[in-house]
């Protein structure tokens, strides 16, 4: 019973999150299914000093729950047969930065194609690399390392936990302004061959979508004219929905959704610091979610290789963020 009521706190603390930018319900309603698996197994690196800038001394990292602000780095991956448990890339990378005391949070979707040095690997390369050369810690660190920015936590989450959290909420309601039209979609989830494609569509307009047609929309990378910007734009729509959808949830909901997400989730909060959310849920609107795209001047795309990637205009990016996630 301590064991199941523990567990529900997590999931209740998720979905306090999520109430602030919709964002952290698609990543965090169970934090972890288990209290043995709530540790914390990968903390994060501490803030690396940019090239040329000042360095400053590392303090105690703020906690949720408290009134101070604090960042989280919210990572997804693509976790299907194709891929061994141990290099996933990630499939999505969103900084979430969260003011208790005004009540306002940032969105920052960073492009997977992001052409940078990643801190754990040798040279340059998709940022999307960083999580399989070492997992949250290098990902983390990658982050901070280009982007000047202090990462206090992390979480992460599997390709089937996004589609089982949706199905458990019974879908989300979403006005699809980038339509889906993608020929070659993996059909890793619905059929038996993880290489296998099928022809998807998601039509523009009011949509109310399953878990299934809800991952498609969010990662269809062909067909839309915004490319991975568009992508982008697409993950942050179902999130904010997914907010909506914890709005009418009970504490007697939150055991069958810890179990839908056994073995898809892990982070490094703990119990205590996730408890401590609980306080935050009243007074919040999505008015004072902040939503950041990289979109051309900050990017533009490149060739490098042979791959497509998507190059940084830091004179203008760093700028950006150091307004929207300060120290």
């Amino acid at each position: 019973m301590r064991r199941r009521i523990l567990l529900s706190l997590l999931i209740a603390g998720g979905f306090v999150l999520s109430g602030f930018a919709g964002t952290i319900a698609y990543f965090m309603p169970a934090i972890r299914t288990g209290l043995s698996s709530t540790g914390q197994a990968a903390g994060l690196p501490a803030p690396t000093a940019a090239v040329g800038a000042a360095t400053t001394s590392v303090t105690a990292r703020p906690q949720p729950g408290s009134n101070d602000p604090f960042t989280v780095l919210l990572l997804g991956s693509d976790n299907d047969a194709k891929f061994s448990g141990d290099h996933l890339l990630t499939q999505s990378m969103i900084l979430v930065r969260v003011e208790p005391a005004t009540k306002r949070v940032t969105l920052l979707s960073i492009p997977r194609d992001l052409y940078v040095p990643i801190d754990c690997a040798s040279g340059s390369q998709k940022i999307d690399t960083a999580y399989s050369y070492g997992g949250a810690r290098c990902a983390v660190s990658t982050v901070q390392t280009n982007f000047h920015v202090h990462i206090d936590h992390y979480v992460w989450i599997g390709l089937k936990g996004l589609v089982s959290l949706i199905d458990q909420l019974g879908g989300v309601d979403v006005v699809t302004t980038n339509p889906v039209l993608d020929d070659f979609y993996p059909a890793d989830l619905a059929g038996g061959n993880p290489f296998a494609y099928e022809r998807v569509a998601v039509l523009p307009g009011a949509q109310h979508l399953d878990g299934l047609h809800a991952m498609e929309y969010v990662r269809s990378r062909h067909g839309d004219l915004r490319e991975d910007f568009g992508r982008s734009e697409r993950q942050q729509q179902v999130l904010l929905a997914l907010r909506a959808k914890a709005r009418n949830l009970s504490v007697f909901d939150l055991p069958d959704i810890a179990g839908s997400l056994s073995g898809q989730l892990t982070t490094d909060m703990g119990i205590t610091q996730v408890g401590g959310l609980l306080p935050l849920a009243a007074g919040l609107d999505l008015k004072n979610v902040n939503r950041v795209l990289l979109l051309p001047p900050y990017t533009h795309g490149q060739i490098v290789g042979n791959q497509d990637v998507v190059v940084p205009d830091w004179n203008l990016i760093l700028p950006l963020v150091a307004q929207s996630f300060p120290s």
